[in-house]
C-alpha cells in the first residue's frame, strides 16, 4: 500500500461496486487478506464485500476488524456474524473458520499487525512463503495476493514477479488487475474466454 497525502495507506482496487467496501480493503490490511481468503466459490464483489460486512456487524458487537479480536471471540458469535443474511460467503460456517483461524495465526506470528505479513518480507519469495504459512491460502491464493501487493498497493519487493507467476503479466487474469468497472468487466471475459478454451486463470 503507498502513502496518501494524509499519511495514511491506500491503494487501487475497485472490486465491489461499493465505495466504502473498496475503501476498507484499499486501506485495511486485514480486510485485504480477509476478502482474498473469501475468494473461492462466489463472485468476486461478494467475497471482497465480506470484511465490510464484517466491519459493520463486529461493531454492533464492540468488536472492531482486528485479529486479536476476532480470534478471541466466541466461535459461534463469530459464525453468526458470518452467516446473518446477507452471508459473507456462500459457506458462511466454515469461512468463519478459516477467519479466525487466520486471525489467530496473525496473533502468533505477526503480534496481530495483517500488514506485518508483507512489510516484514525480505523479498518477494520470502513474501510468498509468508503469506503461503497464513491459514486457507494455497499456492494460487498466494501468487494473486502478491500481484495485487505489487499491482494495487505499491508493495513490489525485489523478485514479486518470480513470486507472482503468471499473475504478474499485464493479462486481466485476476483481481489483481481490477482498479475499476471495466476493468472488472475485462477480467470476466477473460476468464470467460478462457473457461470456453478450456484453459485456466494460469494459463
Amino acid at each position: 500500500m503507498t502513502q496518501s497525502s494524509s499519511g495514511s495507506t491506500t491503494g487501487t482496487l475497485a472490486i465491489t461496486g461499493d465505495a466504502g467496501a473498496d475503501r476498507l480493503l484499499n486501506t485495511d490490511p486485514l480486510a485485504l487478506l480477509v476478502g482474498m481468503l473469501l475468494d473461492q466459490q462466489v463472485p468476486m464483489e461478494w467475497a471482497f464485500r465480506g470484511p465490510a460486512t464484517l466491519v459493520q456487524r463486529l461493531g454492533s458487537l464492540d468488536v472492531s476488524l482486528d485479529a486479536a479480536a476476532i480470534a478471541a471471540m466466541d466461535p459461534e458469535a463469530f459464525g453468526e456474524a458470518c452467516r446473518t443474511k446477507p452471508a459473507i460467503h456462500r459457506f458462511p460456517g466454515s469461512m468463519a473458520t478459516r477467519i479466525q483461524g487466520l486471525c489467530q495465526h496473525l496473533v502468533d506470528h505477526h503480534d496481530g499487525d495483517a500488514a506485518d505479513v508483507w512489510q516484514g518480507a525480505a523479498d518477494g519469495a520470502d513474501l510468498a512463503l509468508r503469506l503461503r504459512a497464513l491459514p486457507g491460502y494455497g499456492a494460487e491464493k498466494t501468487m494473486i495476493f502478491v500481484a495485487i501487493l505489487a499491482k494495487r498497493m505499491g508493495v513490489a519487493p525485489d523478485g514479486w514477479e518470480a513470486a507472482a507467476g503468471p499473475f504478474a503479466d499485464d493479462a486481466p487474469r485476476s483481481v489483481a488487475d481490477i482498479d475499476s468497472p471495466e476493468a472488472l468487466a475485462a477480467v470476466r471475459s477473460w476468464k470467460k474466454a478462457q473457461k470456453a478454451a478450456g484453459r485456466g486463470k494460469q494459463e
